[in-house]
Parts: structure tokens; C-alpha cells; sequence
């Protein structure tokens, strides 16, 4: 029987790989290696997810500024600090940093600290020096990728927004995918002046219809311009320090800085993965079965870094099924049907399920739409809407998608997701008391579908 230096060794120290890492090791008794190149917590927990929600929380403190007047509030010389905000953010991820180092210590897991490279099915070497496994767990994630197109160099992606040392008076925020609009909605709460600038004619593609239109509404009545079938040609910094961004219709638009967030790509190069013989698709995501293995038999990978569904909670999944199966000797699959999801936007949105359109090339649905003016803005004269979807089936009644725009939906989703997860159908929804009053109620008070996008009226 082989000797190995390690039981499993994982490349990454993201959400996913520590998660896997601790569990093989306290659990199962594996002796485990992670390898970092960077900051342990990885994209979600240093540079993503957590460090925006922070930011979106300080943007959306300006709204309950200007809502607390209607409410008798009198709020005098508020002004924000954005050197503040960021200090604060900062100590916070180091805090969760620490976190993250004693968890994989308490597990047992040693930390290599270097970038990683897969040399045969059971060595990697880091800066150097090679160690072994008797499995091999890629988890490294993925990063922002930027266009190729003059002046790209001035441009910034959501990694470089995080730390910015001012806000920007005018930004452009190129792209329309969530990552876009959330940080449209922070620079723009904040006080930045905004555009956002998308190759589509709507925002958010991949999103249901309703969501999408209302999202874009919202947006716009908050200021936030949003230019459609827009292209970046190229970009100019200026004497004064600004920037000259020339787009495909000839016009020139000026910022103090450029954003871009038009997708991103699996972390896979320098890895070593052509020489294992890894099979990749095309873009660089490795290809993985139901079981998360690779084409390598000893070798498995988990997380953005296979562009499956490219969501943290996701990713822990995937590496605790990789660890019942590979360690627990209980093969696991993840179910990747009806996962919750959220956009961070201002206002956010919650989804989980089929959308519309998804649903009808499907099966006959039924379709219930809200759409009202939260009962916090009938006092503050926000000028907000909300909206609320379900889309059932006409056979089984059962609930296949929830969407929903307005505060909180994130939150809400939740539990509805919960409920889609158990079957839930519309009757269980109809029969259920609604907690009153809230926004959420809407979601078991709707009774009529909206007309059949097929129905034509007669006389």
C-alpha cells in the first residue's frame, strides 16, 4: 500500500476547501494539508460576499437617514466617512481571517502557505517543495477577468473597489450582472455619481423578466444611469486625473473611475492540470461528475473553479459531499435544484426556482404577481416599489419558482426555499396565515394568476 505524506491535501483555503479540509480531518480522522497563496477565507469571506454585505449595509444606513424625517426623526450634519467604513471593513475580515486559521488548526489540517501546482495524481508542489496525497481536492476558486481593449489598465474590479482609499464623485460600473448592480447601489447610496454601463438592453440576464424591469426601475428612480447596449471601446486617463471612456455609439463618458464587472474565470491557470491530464472545459473550469471527481481518479475539485452554481453555501456542499464520498465511504451528490439565491442590490432581491419563462417551456404555470408600496414608505414618501412572484404548476399545484424585489427579500426567500424543498404546492401557501402586518404576507395572500400570456380577450 502507498505511503503518503498526507490523506488529502487541498489546494485553495476558500469556503469550500476549509470546509472539506476540517471535516476530513476532525471527522474522518484524515491527516490534511490546505495550500493558500493568499488570505485563508478566500473569495467569499476576504474579497466578496462578506466585505460587500458590509458595504451595503453602511450604503443603505443613507436611506434610513433621509426615511427617519417622515417619522419625526430630525437627523442634522450625518456625513460619511468612506476612509472609516473601509478601516472598520478591514478589521472585521481580520477578524474572520484569525477565525478561519483556528478553525483549520483546532481540525488538525496543516496550512502550506504558497501557490500550489499539481505535479502527477498524487504531488503537488508548493514553491518548491513537493508533498503527497493520497487525494487531491481543487478548490482555488475563480477571479474578476477584465476585457481586452485600450486603456484597460485604468480600469478596477470589485477586488480593487473594496479597498478603495476615496470614494469616487463619478463612477462607471461596466456590466449588468449582480455583482454590477450591487455595487452600483453602494457607490451610488454613498453619494457617487453612477452609470452603469451593459452590452444588453436589460440588466441582470439570467434573472426572471419581473425581477429584472423592476430591479431596473428601482435603480433608476434612485439616480443610478444605466446605459443600454453600451460597449467600452477604449479608455483615456486625462490630465486632470479622470477618465475618458469612449463607447461604441461615439460618445464620450467621464469618470473618476472605471469598474468593471463583466464576468469572471476558474483560477486553474499554472496548475498543472494539462500535464495530470485534467480535462477542462472551455474557459478553463474543470470538469467534474455528479461525485465532484475529475478525469483523474485520485484527483476531485469543488467550488467556482468548476462553474457549476458559483455560490458559497454551494461550495460547502459540494466539499462535504466530496468528503462523505471519498472519506466516509458514502457516495454523495449535491442536489443543485431550487437553491436559493440572493442580489445584494438596493432594493435587494431573493429568488429560488424556475423563472417564468424557464417554467413555460416546461409545463401549462400559473403565475402570481404582487406588485405594492411598502407600508415603511407610506409615512418616509419613499418613492419604492416592491414585487412578488410565484409560478406554479397547473397539474401539480406545486410551487416551482419565488421571486421577489424590496426590502428584506433576501431574508424571506429563505424560508420559502424551505418550503419549494418540501414540495410545497399553492394550496399548502393558501392555507397558510399570514403574519400581519408585513411585506411577506403577499406571498400567501395572492389568489388570482395573472392572464395567460396566450389568452387573447373576445368579445
Amino acid at each position: 500500500m502507498a505511503s503518503y505524506d498526507y490523506d488529502l491535501i487541498t489546494l485553495g483555503a476558500g469556503s469550500g476547501g476549509v470546509r472539506a479540509s476540517r471535516v476530513a480531518a476532525s471527522q474522518y480522522g484524515a491527516r490534511v494539508a490546505i495550500v493558500e497563496s493568499s488570505r485563508v477565507g478566500g473569495t467569499c469571506v476576504m474579497r466578496g460576499c462578506v466585505p460587500k454585505k458590509l458595504l451595503v449595509y453602511g450604503a443603505h444606513v443613507a436611506e434610513e437617514l433621509e426615511d427617519a424625517v417622515g417619522y419625526g426623526w430630525t437627523v442634522d450634519g450625518a456625513r460619511h466617512d468612506w476612509g472609516a467604513l473601509i478601516a472598520n471593513k478591514n478589521t472585521e475580515l481580520q477578524r474572520l481571517e484569525g477565525v478561519y486559521h483556528r478553525l483549520l488548526r483546532d481540525a488538525g489540517v496543516t496550512l502550506l502557505e504558497g501557490r500550489g501546482r499539481i505535479v502527477d495524481p498524487h504531488t503537488v508542489e508548493v514553491d518548491g517543495k513537493t508533498y503527497t496525497a493520497g487525494h487531491i481536492l481543487i478548490a482555488v476558486g475563480g477571479r474578476p477577468i477584465l476585457p481586452d481593449i485600450p486603456g484597460i489598465e485604468h480600469a478596477i474590479t470589485s477586488n480593487e473597489a473594496l479597498d478603495l482609499p476615496a470614494r469616487p464623485d463619478r463612477i462607471v460600473i461596466v456590466g449588468g450582472g449582480y455583482i454590477a448592480v450591487e455595487f452600483a447601489g453602494i457607490f451610488n447610496a454613498l453619494g457617487s455619481r453612477v452609470t452603469e454601463a451593459i452590452r444588453a438592453g436589460q440588466i441582470l440576464r439570467g434573472f426572471d423578466e419581473d425581477v429584472r424591469s423592476t430591479l431596473a426601475a428601482e435603480m433608476e428612480k434612485k439616480g443610478i444611469r444605466i446605459r443600454r447596449e453600451c460597449q467600452i471601446q477604449s479608455i483615456e486617463k486625462c490630465e486632470d486625473g479622470s477618465l475618458s471612456l469612449l463607447n461604441n455609439c461615439a460618445e464620450e463618458m467621464r469618470a473618476d473611475a472605471v469598474m468593471y464587472a463583466t464576468g469572471r474565470a476558474p483560477n486553474t491557470e499554472g496548475l498543472g492540470l494539462d500535464a495530470v491530464g485534467i480535462e477542462t472545459a472551455q474557459g478553463g473550469a474543470v470538469v467534474v461528475d455528479q461525485y465532484s471527481r475529475t478525469s483523474v481518479d485520485s484527483i476531485s475539485a469543488i467550488g467556482d473553479v468548476t462553474d457549476r452554481v458559483n455560490l458559497t453555501p454551494v461550495a460547502i456542499k459540494e466539499g462535504m459531499a466530496f468528503v462523505a464520498t471519498v472519506f466516509g465511504d458514502t457516495p454523495t451528490a449535491v442536489d443543485y435544484d431550487a437553491i436559493p439565491s440572493a442580489v445584494f442590490s438596493q432594493p435587494p432581491i431573493g429568488t429560488v426556482g424556475l423563472m417564468e419563462g424557464e417554467a413555460r417551456t416546461r409545463e401549462p404555470v400559473d403565475v402570481y404577481l404582487s406588485r405594492f408600496r411598502p407600508m415603511k414608505a407610506t409615512l418616509s414618501g419613499r418613492d419604492e416599489r416592491a414585487m412578488m412572484k410565484l409560478i406554479v404548476s397547473r397539474e401539480t399545484d406545486r410551487v416551482l419558482g419565488a421571486h421577489m424585489v424590496g426590502a428584506d427579500a433576501p431574508e424571506i426567500i429563505q424560508g420559502i426555499g424551505i418550503a419549494m424543498k418540501a414540495g410545497a404546492t399553492k394550496a399548502h401557501f393558501d392555507a397558510t396565515v399570514g403574519i400581519h402586518p408585513t411585506a411577506a404576507e403577499e406571498f400567501v395572500t395572492m389568489r388570482e394568476p395573472v392572464p395567460d400570456p396566450s389568452f387573447e380577450h373576445t368579445e
